[in-house]
């Protein structure tokens, strides 16, 4: 099965709005053993709407647009649909009335511009949208289908996950069914060399894939149904687990931050954070994790003109973590300091140590430097800090 994304915004050419919904999809469709071959962007206007839309509908199996579902004159993709199928578009009574009562609970009259928002067309039906006002609709003709679906994010994802995606199981004849194994401390390069026994296995595909939390590698698997891809891809994993071992820290969805609070939590143990430059930004991501109630003993922020953390060293991060196990009474103990682009002095912008203290009394460090901003320096600190701390559990110090 063909797909082709349309994302249609003008605030979307122009650089205002960043088009993360055509990304989200792309993701999401190969797990329905559906082929992704063109995205397009396209401004509101109608007869470049229509246009596209046309373009689509010749060469693909199906059609998935975002946004232009508003109630203002340039949302247009009803209309360009409309015009696509020489179809009119007439008001539904029961989508009206729901409109209707969307805004009345909320204690404001509907704009009668809103009504468009409750238009079909004869080969439309509608697919709910319970986070917002704009419906999505599912138009199917001569075995072609375009699912039409809002651009707020939160509510196209939720569109999608609940009522698109169900319908369109099985209808690709396939299924791909992939799985991701994060490793930590290794290169691509390594990691590379290192999974090509499974390379050729039959039946599947791997790849590596660097990250800012490692490298990955997904295995990916093609078969008529979701049990026989699994099936594939298990002796698979067995293999790369049993060559990467430990170096492997998680899968899927799992987060390094998620990791650290489940261990830590596990062996009753905790962790403490003291920053300087990054202003709480691990304690935040530390304490963010699901599995953080337990083992997160807090976080501190140093400003850099304290005299005690005031030098940017490999000796200040790890008098930090140690001070942050002190102050705190955790476990372990995270310490962070940096030089960032625009402080005032700095010699070598986008520096940072991190360092951790272990129940043991033992002190890691590491140091990089970086040259994308500040933003990208912090962010790296975290990660960076997130890696050494996993490396300080697993081996005990």
């Amino acid at each position: 099965m063909k797909a082709e994304i349309v994302a249609i915004g003008t605030e979307i050419l122009l650089g205002e709005i960043v088009d993360t919904n055509s990304a989200w999809i792309a993701q999401h469709l190969p797990a329905l053993g559906i082929d992704l071959n063109h995205t397009s962007v396209v401004g509101d206007n109608l007869d470049r709407v229509t246009g596209t839309l046309r373009r689509a509908w010749e060469r693909s199996d199906l059609v998935v647009t975002t946004g232009g579902l508003g109630p203002t004159e340039d949302d247009l993709t009803r209309e360009s649909i409309a015009n696509l199928l020489g179809e009119e578009p007439h008001v539904v009574p029961e989508l009206e009335e729901r409109l209707r009562s969307f805004f009345s609970r909320r204690g404001i009259e509907m704009p009668e511009t809103n009504i468009k928002q409750a238009w079909l067309i004869p080969s439309a039906r509608v697919i709910d949208n319970p986070r917002g006002t704009a419906p999505g609709w599912w138009t199917e003709r001569d075995g072609r289908v375009i699912v039409s679906m809002p651009g707020v994010p939160p509510e196209m994802e939720r569109m999608w996950t609940h009522e698109v995606s169900p319908q369109l199981e099985g209808r690709s004849g396939s299924v791909l069914v992939t799985r991701t194994l994060k490793t930590a401390g290794l290169g691509e390069g390594t990691v590379d060399e290192m999974a090509r026994p499974v390379f050729d296995m039959p039946g599947i595909g791997v790849g590596t894939y660097a990250r800012a939390d490692g490298v990955h590698l997904r295995i990916g698997a093609k078969a008529a149904t979701r049990e026989e891809a699994q099936q594939l891809i298990e002796p698979v994993e067995r293999e790369l687990d049993a060559i990467f071992g430990n170096a492997i820290w998680g899968r899927d969805e799992d987060t390094l931050e998620g990791f650290i609070a489940r261990t830590l939590r596990e062996r009753g143990q905790t962790v403490g954070a003291l920053e300087t430059a990054t202003g709480g930004l691990l304690a935040s991501t530390l304490s963010d994790a699901p599995e953080a109630g337990g083992s997160f003993a807090g976080g501190l922020v140093s400003p850099r003109s304290a005299e005690e953390f005031a030098d940017v060293s490999a000796e200040t991060a790890q008098a930090m973590a140690g001070a942050a196990r002190e102050r705190l009474g955790s476990d372990y103990g995270v310490g962070i300091t940096a030089s960032l682009e625009g402080d005032a002095t700095v010699e070598q912008p986008g520096t940072f140590f991190v360092a951790v203290a272990s129940p043991s009394g033992g002190r890691r460090s590491m140091k990089m430097v970086m040259a994308q901003g500040r933003a990208a320096t912090k962010r790296r600190a975290i990660t960076t800090a997130l890696m050494l701390l996993r490396t300080s559990i697993l081996e005990g110090e």
